[in-house]
């Protein structure tokens, strides 16, 4: 197939049309189809090995998540591919014998969850197709599928953003005339949990653990929103459309001009589905954003990482980042997982005719101006620079992490171009106290002690006894890091760490300048792949040691894609003004405090 040409008129940012949107659907649905079980209703992908669930539930995520992608590209009728017949052909093959261990057969949902998962892509595809393929299946291949959906019905086995898968196989059911006394339930109760979740600002925590990331966008917000836009629910649509709107105000802010979305969180191997809840608002008019910034933002998601290898030899989406990278999987992810990347295809729901495919391309925010920006209710803080297009978030709420520190949740910082790093290297954007044997605390949970308009602070316990208040000032590409270190035994060692960035010099420049209690030389320490690409990498780190039973340590660094930049210490004057207190003067006059004292109410 030829390539569409690039439009520099209508996308001078990207060059991409509606044109290259529908052509990128159509290879990646042609690649899958050599993978496909006899009847169509698996897609078993190669890889290296299965996810928890086994090969039968991989399969089923493998067609599930293409058909999803399929339902999209058809949306308006234009199927030339057929790709629809496909997996309509699928859906009989896949429910004549669920539960068998035929080469066709679809796992059930009692018994392998899942299998809940992918019900949800099953009849998210059905619902948006439904006059051009449900209402043409034969009725007894309409009553299997129904009856192999129903038990997705049932109270969710996780309570997390699971619960929108039943609400989305509802949404279906009761369209389709299913159940629906049962489907109505179902929608009710699912939407009353997540409620408990929402904290205000657009911000939903993934359960109840304080967990951000991108899950608020692709599926906090995406399946509400979209249920109530299919359904045609004009309450339901009042109540959630705005607080995506709020969503999308700070989640625009997560995009470097060459594309890239921020990694942190989980799952991050679905990729360019982070473009998802921005087409959602330009689909049901709940965005802040005007149509050629949507687009622009899609756009640009989709071609950064088609560029940099998301697809192998074969056309498959890899279970990675750029290119395969084992430590962003989940133990949950299997072959087909990536093909969550569907979701990201939501503005083929717009007719071409939309302004959102017409109007020319507007710079993202990360383009247009330096910006620092608190994140509502979330502790984090996010810090963009429109001379290199960069951003950092700044991390002082989410917690979302087990005894080990995942790395996806407890750094200090993530940005569009770097790490993070990963065992057994030692962790960028960390702050630690050293052990006799040189090993690391971790962070664990942290506790959000506030925000402002240029800052975060939060504190956690790294050891039986001993907390640490952290804070983060940032202004341009500065960053006054800050660890107050309170009860540690006398002469502790502790470290400060920055961002990785390659040893080669082939990337963004990463500066740290030890200001208070640290050792005046800063070290590098040697680190190795990330996500962003192969090692060798470079950690810049700062060492100290605690003194008395309050102990304060004052660091700047910086992380710019700009040649040449100035040193770090040259962009802010740091005074340190008393056991807790900083105040900085950065180099345009302006000046900034924050204070890292314990609230009264909190144990020291």
């Amino acid at each position: 197939m030829p390539t569409p040409p690039e439009n520099r008129e209508l996308s001078p940012y990207t060059g991409w049309t509606r044109a290259h949107w529908e052509d990128t659907a159509d290879r990646l649905l042609a690649a899958v189809r050599p993978y496909a079980s006899p009847g169509g209703a698996l897609v078993d992908l190669p890889g290296a090995r299965p996810s928890w669930s086994g090969p039968r539930s991989d399969g089923l995520e493998g067609y599930a998540r293409t058909f999803l992608l399929a339902a999209l590209r058809a949306a308006h009728g234009d199927d030339p591919h057929h790709h629809l017949d496909r997996y309509a052909t699928g859906l009989a093959a896949g429910t004549a014998r669920p539960g068998g261990d035929g080469p066709d057969d679809w796992p059930l949902l009692p018994g392998t969850r899942q299998a809940i998962v992918e019900s949800a892509s099953v009849a998210l595809a059905l619902r948006l197709t439904r006059r051009r393929l449900w209402d043409h299946l034969d009725d007894a291949v309409r009553a299997r599928v129904a009856d192999w959906l129903l038990p997705a019905l049932d109270p969710s086995p996780v309570d997390n953003n699971w619960w929108l898968f039943g609400l989305t196989v509802a949404g279906f059911l009761q369209d389709a005339g299913i159940e629906t006394d049962r489907a109505a339930a179902t929608i009710d109760r699912s939407l009353d949990r997540i409620e408990s979740w929402y904290l205000g600002d657009g911000w939903y925590s993934d359960g109840d653990n304080r967990a951000f990331d991108h899950y608020n966008s692709w599926a906090l917000h995406f399946y509400p929103v979209l249920h109530a836009h299919l359904a045609g629910d004009r309450a339901l649509l009042d109540r959630y459309g705005p607080r995506l709107r709020a969503q999308l105000d700070d989640h625009v802010h997560l995009f470097d001009a060459n594309g890239a979305p921020v990694p942190y969180g989980r799952s991050l191997t679905y990729r360019f589905a982070a473009a998802a809840a921005p087409w959602l608002g330009a689909l049901t008019g709940h965005t802040p954003l005007t149509p050629g910034a949507t687009r622009r933002l899609a756009s640009g998601t989709l071609r950064h990482f088609l560029d940099r290898g998301a697809t192998d030899a074969r056309g498959l989406l890899t279970l990675g980042w750029h290119g395969p990278y084992d430590p962003v999987i989940q133990p949950y992810s299997g072959p087909g997982s990536p093909y969550w990347a569907s979701k990201g295809f939501l503005g083929l729901l717009l007719p071409a005719d939309h302004p959102a495919w017409t109007a020319p391309e507007e710079p993202l925010p990360a383009e247009r101006a330096d910006t620092v920006r608190p994140f509502g209710p979330t502790g984090l803080l996010v810090q963009t620079t429109a001379a290199d297009g960069l951003v950092r978030l700044h991390n002082h709420g989410s917690n979302h992490v087990g005894g080990d520190d995942d790395p996806g949740y407890a750094r200090y910082a993530y940005s569009t171009r770097t790490g993070p790093t990963t065992v057994p290297d030692p962790a960028d954007n960390h702050f630690a106290l050293l052990r006799a044997d040189g090993t690391a605390t971790a962070r664990g949970p942290a506790t959000p002690l506030g925000t402002g308009p240029d800052q975060a602070l939060s504190a956690h316990r790294p050891l039986p006894g001993v907390r640490v208040h952290s804070g983060t000032l940032a202004h341009g590409r500065a960053e006054v890091r800050a660890h107050l270190v309170l009860g540690a035994p006398e002469g502790t060692p502790v470290r400060q760490t920055g961002w990785a960035v390659p040893a080669d010099g082939d990337g963004p420049v990463s500066q740290l300048h030890p200001v208070h209690g640290y050792a005046p030389e800063a070290a590098e320490l040697p680190t190795g792949a990330t996500l962003q690409g192969p090692g060798p990498t470079r950690t810049p780190a700062l060492h100290g040691t605690t003194s008395g039973p309050a102990a304060l340590f004052v660091a700047l660094a910086s992380l710019t894609g700009e040649p040449g930049p100035a040193p770090v210490a040259a962009l802010a004057d740091v005074r340190v003004t008393d056991a807790h207190t900083v105040v900085v003067t950065w180099l345009n006059g302006t000046t900034a405090r924050m204070s890292l004292e314990a609230p009264d109410s909190e144990d020291q």
